[in-house]
C-alpha cells in the first residue's frame, strides 16, 4: 500500500513537471514566432497602443513595453513607487486571469487601464496578451493634480512637467473603440493558441525514433479505433515502456495526443460552412457527438458551432 502511494506520488510529480516542460516549451514557440512580431505591430498600427505577450502567471517583475511604452508609465516607472504601483496593477490582472481564464481588465492608481486576455491551449494557461494602458474618459487638470502628491512622493518633482504632458497625450478611447480593442486582442488570443496547439502537435527535433513514428501512425490513423497498446505494437515496444516514452518525450499522455490530433482534423472540416457538425464529429475519428464536443470545448475553450463562427470570414 505504502509502495502504491509513493509510486503514484511520483507520477503526480512527472505529471506536474512535465506538463510545466509543455508549457514553457509552448510559450517559447510562441513568443520566438513571427506571427507575434506581427501581431504587435498590427495591433500598435490600428490602435496606437502597444502589446506584449508574458507568460501565465503572477511575476514578481513589472512587464515592460519597451521603446513603444506608454510615456506616462515609462516616466513613472522610473521611480521605485511607481514602478511598484504598475507591477501591482499587473499583478492584479494576472490573478483575476487565474480564476478565469476570460480577457479581464484592470484601472492602476491613476485611472489608466490595461487589458489581459488569456492564450489558452488544450485548456492551459500558457501566455498572456497584455496591452498598454488607455484611459476610458477624458482626464482634467483635477484629475492630474490629485495624482501630484503621490508622483512627487516617488520622486517626480523634477519631472512633472514632464510628466504632465505625457498624462494628458495618454490615449482616451470611447466605450465601443475599447471593447473593439478587446475583442480584437481576444481573436489574437485565438489565432495564437491555434498556432500554439499546431506547434505541440508537430513532431519536435530529437524525439525518439519510436515516439516519432507513432505521431505519424496516429495522424494516418486518426479517424480508426487507435489505441496505445496497439500503437504500441506496431513500434515495437512493451504498452507500459512505450506510454512512458510518449509522456516523456511530449509531456503528454498518448490519449491526450490522439485528441489533439482529431481537434485539429475537426478544425480543419468545419471551415467548410455545409459539414455539419456530426458529420464533422465521426469525420475526425469521434465514435459520439458528445464526446466530440466535450473534447473540443476542453481544447479550444468554445463549442464547435462557436469555433465555426469565430473563423468565419
Amino acid at each position: 500500500m505504502a509502495r502504491a502511494s509513493i509510486r503514484l506520488s511520483l507520477e503526480m510529480r512527472w505529471a506536474v513537471l512535465y506538463g510545466d516542460v509543455v508549457k514553457s516549451a509552448a510559450f517559447e514557440a510562441l513568443a520566438q514566432s513571427k506571427i507575434v512580431r506581427e501581431y504587435e505591430d498590427a495591433f500598435r498600427e490600428a490602435t496606437g497602443l502597444s502589446l506584449k505577450l508574458v507568460p501565465e502567471g503572477v511575476s514578481d517583475k513589472r512587464h515592460s513595453f519597451g521603446p513603444h511604452e506608454n510615456p506616462f508609465c515609462a516616466l513613472v516607472s522610473r521611480t521605485e513607487g511607481g514602478c511598484a504601483a504598475c507591477l501591482k496593477a499587473q499583478q492584479e490582472a494576472m490573478k483575476k486571469l487565474g480564476k478565469k481564464l476570460a480577457p479581464c481588465q484592470v484601472q492602476c492608481f491613476a485611472g489608466l487601464t490595461e487589458v489581459a486576455v488569456p492564450v489558452v491551449i488544450g485548456g492551459q494557461h500558457i501566455a498572456t496578451l497584455l496591452s498598454a494602458q488607455v484611459f476610458r474618459r477624458l482626464q482634467t487638470k483635477e484629475d492630474f493634480a490629485r495624482l501630484t502628491s503621490k508622483l512627487v512622493e516617488w520622486g517626480l518633482h523634477t519631472d512633472l512637467h514632464q510628466v504632465e504632458e505625457a498624462y494628458f497625450h495618454t490615449r482616451v478611447v470611447t466605450e465601443e473603440q475599447f471593447r473593439a480593442m478587446v475583442r480584437l486582442l481576444t481573436l489574437f488570443a485565438h489565432h495564437l493558441a491555434e498556432f500554439g496547439n499546431r506547434c505541440i502537435v508537430s513532431a519536435r527535433h530529437g524525439e525518439p525514433v519510436p515516439v516519432a513514428r507513432a505521431k505519424e501512425f496516429v495522424k494516418d490513423h486518426s479517424t480508426d479505433h487507435v489505441t496505445m497498446r496497439g500503437t504500441a505494437e506496431h513500434v515495437h515496444l512493451s504498452a507500459f515502456y512505450f506510454c512512458k516514452m510518449f509522456k516523456k518525450a511530449t509531456g503528454m499522455t498518448f490519449t491526450e495526443y490522439v485528441s489533439r490530433v482529431r481537434i485539429e482534423k475537426a478544425k480543419n472540416l468545419l471551415l467548410n460552412p455545409h459539414a455539419r457538425v456530426s458529420e464533422v464529429a465521426f469525420a475526425s475519428g469521434f465514435q459520439s457527438i458528445p464526446h466530440f464536443n466535450r473534447v473540443f470545448r476542453k481544447y479550444t475553450a468554445m463549442a464547435p458551432r462557436e469555433y465555426r463562427l469565430s473563423v468565419r470570414p
